[in-house]
């Protein structure tokens, strides 16, 4: 089945992308309290319980449904088309640093689940690598759009403001 052509994000789309960017950014901030208690896991030692772990955790999986359901309306509503001025070059990096977004976020949460509920050591290694790997996906977005606005002042940003049909 082929999504349809949209003007812009539905309501739903953008209220997922805020929602994960919201949560995603907690889970920076708020990255001490978890990395303390792994740390002392695998030392041996005792961590009494920290709502802020907790915190960690439940947004790493709340952060994978949001994205599994971003993907699942992606499958059903196309993303609105580029602007017209966009560059070829720059409609592929698009594409390419979208799905390396999702991927990254796939990822976060199951290396993270695999290290805190399965004891996969390496798979802690792998999050923290995939940390930097967000960060600089992160730093690509915002750069991107700014870009967007002021150079090719192509409006771009306000598909994920406004609600398109």
């Amino acid at each position: 089945m082929t999504a349809p052509i949209t003007t812009g994000y539905s309501r739903t789309q953008i209220a997922l992308h805020w929602a994960v960017a919201a949560l995603v950014a907690a889970q920076y901030l708020f990255n001490d309290a978890i990395a303390e208690a792994w740390s002392a896991y695998v030392q041996g030692k005792a961590y009494g319980f920290d709502p802020l772990v907790l915190a960690h955790v439940a947004g790493g999986v709340l952060i994978l449904a949001l994205v599994l359901w971003r993907i699942a309306l992606r499958t059903t509503r196309a993303a609105p088309p580029l602007p017209e001025r966009e560059p070829p070059a720059l409609a592929v990096l698009a594409r390419v640093t979208h799905l390396a977004f999702y991927a990254a976020l796939i990822g976060l949460s199951a290396t993270g689940a695999l290290a805190w509920f399965v004891d996969v050591r390496p798979a802690a290694g792998a999050h923290n690598v995939l940390k930097v790997v967000l960060l600089a996906l992160i730093a690509l977005h915002v750069l991107a759009v700014i870009f967007h606005q002021s150079v090719l002042k192509s409006g771009i940003m306000q598909r994920m403001v406004r609600p398109g049909v």
